[in-house]
């Protein structure tokens, strides 16, 4: 049986005390043979000045330092880890520094601490919002990435994705083309938008697209006087919230179970009714 899970966090502008956190809370995790397991967004540097996650990204040593240790968690508790998601120096980038931009890049790693797959995330969010923040300018700092990300991991096909994507229905069905059936959403929507939004946004990308979503989300009052909407939950291909985190620091989990998606499919084949999926043109 494979086991789904996911961690909320209240993450600080602290990259050590982050990661204590993370593994405190996997240490609580159940065990299982094969266990996939979400971070969400931002899981080792939050709550300080956007600039702040560039400075971190062009720390090159300390980057690295950030995946090895992620890596080691996986390790030490056996589970893929998906690491919500780090800032990374764009390569694009490195040849000016004073126009240096980093990737908000969700990494996965196996249960022997190997690197399997990168996602950067592809829509920015550039937004005015009714909070105390107000004006949200990531691209300022972040540059958008170009690719889609699936991994076979046998019997789950994981599609790959971050927080603001959620708002994109066309992201989700190429990752559901591409055979995708556990798509993950590691997140920091604001308190905001999130209560308005949030569980309707992924419950309809659960359904629309008939897989497990594992949505990971941050959750409180961060250093910066920013405020996130938490609310992690698993969401089955029918739609049913199965397990949720609404406030505070904890973990939720559940067992993918290959017959639901099966019957899913077989009773309601939107897949193969999909008079659109041909039409559709793939991220390059």
């Amino acid at each position: 049986m494979v086991k789904l899970s996911a961690i909320q966090l209240c993450s600080v502008p602290d990259v050590a005390e982050n990661l204590a956190q993370i593994d405190a809370q996997m240490a609580l995790l159940p065990k299982a043979e094969q266990h996939i397991v979400v971070l969400p967004e931002c899981c080792l540097f939050f709550g300080g000045r956007d600039a702040q996650q560039l400075q971190l990204a062009q720390q090159t040593d300390q980057n690295q330092h950030l995946v090895h240790e992620l890596a080691a968690l996986a390790k030490k508790y056996q589970v893929t880890l998906v690491a919500g998601s780090i800032p990374i120096l764009s390569t694009s980038e490195q040849q000016a520094p004073e126009m240096s931009k980093f990737t908000n890049s969700c990494i996965v790693f196996s249960a022997q601490g190997q690197l399997l797959q990168r996602y950067d995330k592809i829509h920015l969010f550039d937004v005015e919002v009714n909070d105390s923040e107000k004006s949200y300018s990531e691209s300022k700092y972040t540059q958008a990435g170009k690719n889609l990300a699936t991994l076979e991991l046998p019997p789950v096909i994981l599609g790959l994705s971050i927080c603001y994507d959620l708002r994109f229905p066309e992201l989700y069905r190429q990752l559901a083309t591409q055979g995708a059936n556990v798509i993950t959403i590691p997140a920091a929507f604001t308190r905001v938008t999130g209560q308005a939004h949030w569980e309707t946004l992924i419950r309809a990308r659960a359904i629309e697209n008939q897989a497990y979503v594992i949505a990971a989300g941050q959750e409180g009052v961060h250093a910066n006087g920013r405020e996130t909407w938490g609310h992690s939950m698993i969401v089955s291909p029918w739609g049913e919230i199965l397990e949720q985190q609404a406030t505070g620091v904890g973990s939720i989990s559940v067992d993918f179970d290959l017959s639901v998606l099966q019957h899913v499919k077989q009773t309601m084949p939107v897949g193969e009714h999909n008079q659109f999926t041909t039409k559709f043109k793939s991220y390059e």
